[in-house]
């Protein structure tokens, strides 16, 4: 197995074994300030969500290759994101609209609000079954 994270520093997203070896850069092109990350290992995609001067989500597969932008527009602060393997949805909260929306995650479309609060300052989302669960600062 492979473990992913991203790192603010440099803004890149990197792979490795679980014990450490064979460590990677996956993303690193047009990536200013990755946030979270999300992987899809049976369909091979790995999403990310970034805060950077251009906030937005994004999908490569899990080699780096392809990189495509899902969602850019009414985007501010994205910081949780997660995958519905069941619906093949990907969930993300956005900790300055105080919302967590939906898309497809082959399409990016379909976009939907599933959750509008105020002043909620939402930092992840986790989605299993039939629940949709989030924290919040």
């Amino acid at each position: 197995g492979n473990i992913y994270w991203t790192d603010h520093g440099f803004n890149l997203i990197e792979v490795a074994r679980l014990n450490g070896s064979f460590r990677y850069v996956v993303v690193s092109q047009g990536l200013d300030q990755p946030r979270s990350i999300a992987v899809h290992p049976e369909k091979g995609y790995l999403f990310w969500t970034e805060w950077g001067q251009t906030p937005c989500i994004g999908r490569a597969h899990l080699d780096g290759s392809e990189k495509v932008v899902l969602v850019s527009l009414g985007i501010a602060w994205p910081n949780g994101i997660s995958i519905d393997y069941e619906e093949n949805k990907l969930y993300w909260c956005d900790a300055r609209t105080d919302k967590i929306e939906r898309i497809d995650l082959e399409s990016g479309g379909n976009r939907e609000i599933v959750l509008s609060g105020s002043n909620v300052d939402m930092f992840s989302v986790a989605v299993f079954g039939a629940y949709i669960y989030w924290s919040d600062r």
